[in-house]
């Protein structure tokens, strides 16, 4: 496999949201299997239906759900899929040391340092070659444990020829005033392969939350990323790299975005495309209503025959700052990269248009919100993309 550029994979150089490592807790206790998802308990169900889960598991091809430090199930009910902890993973394939760690250069980064020198598993999902899952695959990282550091490193890897939908809900439990979530995450898309990945967090209003995140693109294969963060939390910052290494590999990366007073956002995607005929595409949408947004994306075209867009389009309900970072570079003739930035307010004449046609002002207001944030998600199964309508719908009402 092709190295990789490891000066620092997410670009984050000096993190401007500092956090003190120490003020931590990285040990947890042990927490009980649970075998079905349908005993756990009231409080815990309830967080995971909020960010996707299905704790039924009727509409998924496997689940992976850990609990601060401990695996509390894992299972596959499609043939042609593993899931498993990292852990389990490692002591299973020989062969995974070629994947581990290969993007990442834990000194570029504390934070990659900290999951790598206290691991808390993490999550291992893999395809086999050929094989199309006919539902999704789910995954859950749930923080219970109040000012705890849960470190963790996943692998995905869609072998070649392989098509699978991975859906993340991250949540915390409702008594949490504190706590950090430390993701370093690597996805491998092989020859024409399909990737779908849908996170949805929900972390709480006090924890910090860092991602770190690589993914490699072999020939013809498709890598598409989608971000939902609604609810408010302390400070999240990520900015995934995307390496487009075979021709015709294609990546997409989707954010819908809303930063409530107290909340900081620093979230972007950077894809770099490496082989004549990648395509890229990054779309974003953000509203603040009293929060802190910079949006990033950077697009890299360094061969002939490539083409990229970046759009970033960013709504001011009340006092916050949206800082809009789009980046383009150009390596050789013959590349077509565009973007598209613009930060701004309610345009008053829609809300007038829609007053005239019998909605009060604040329904007015409301659905131009609603319609805003309703971003086209590709590959969401009907039923998440009814739970994502239903979210919005609370929180154009909470901003409201």
């Amino acid at each position: 496999m092709r190295d990789i550029d490891k000066r620092d994979p997410d670009k984050t150089g000096k993190d401007e949201l500092a956090v003190d490592l120490d003020a931590y807790q990285v040990e947890a206790e042990d927490h009980p299997y649970v075998e079905d998802l349908r005993a756990l308990p009231e409080k815990d169900a309830g967080r995971f239906l909020d960010v996707g889960i299905d704790t039924r598991e009727s509409f998924r091809s496997g689940t992976f759900i850990q609990k601060d430090s401990s695996v509390i199930h894992s299972c596959a009910r499609q043939e042609g899929v593993e899931i498993m902890g990292i852990g389990q993973a490692a002591a299973r394939h020989s062969w995974l040391k070629d994947y581990l760690w290969r993007g990442f250069d834990p000194q570029a980064d504390p934070f990659v340092a900290r999951a790598r020198q206290i691991p808390h598993e993490g999550y291992f999902i893999r395809t086999e070659p050929g094989v199309e899952l006919d539902r999704p695959v789910q995954s859950c990282l749930y923080i219970a444990k109040n000012g705890f550091s849960q470190n963790v490193h996943n692998i995905v890897i869609a072998e070649p020829g392989s098509s699978m939908h991975v859906i993340t809900g991250c949540a915390t439990a409702p008594h949490l005033d504190s706590g950090l979530h430390v993701g370093v995450s690597e996805f491998y898309v092989k020859k024409g392969a399909k990737l779908f990945f849908t996170m949805i967090h929900d972390w709480g209003e006090q924890i910090n939350v860092r991602p770190r995140t690589v993914v490699h693109v072999e020939e013809g294969g498709v890598f598409v990323s989608n971000y939902i963060s609604l609810k408010a939390v302390g400070s999240l910052q990520m900015n995934p790299t995307t390496y487009l290494d075979g021709p015709d590999a294609v990546a997409r990366f989707n954010s819908v975005l809303v930063a409530p007073r107290g909340t900081t956002l620093d979230v972007g995607s950077r894809v770099i495309l490496n082989a004549p005929g990648c395509r890229a595409e990054i779309i974003s949408r953000a509203i603040t209503s009293g929060g802190t947004i910079i949006a990033r994306g950077e697009l890299v075209g360094r061969v002939a025959g490539i083409k990229a867009h970046l759009e970033c389009k960013g709504l001011i309900i009340r006092d916050g700052l949206m800082h809009a970072i789009p980046e383009l570079q150009g390596f050789k003739p013959g590349v077509e990269m565009s973007h598209e930035a613009a930060v701004g307010k309610i345009d008053q004449r829609e809300i007038e248009y829609l007053m005239a046609r019998g909605i009060d002002e604040e329904e007015a207001i409301s659905t131009i919100v609603r319609g805003f944030l309703n971003v086209d998600i590709e590959g969401l199964p009907p039923g998440l993309a009814k739970k994502l309508d239903q979210i919005i719908t609370e929180t154009q009402k909470d901003m409201m």
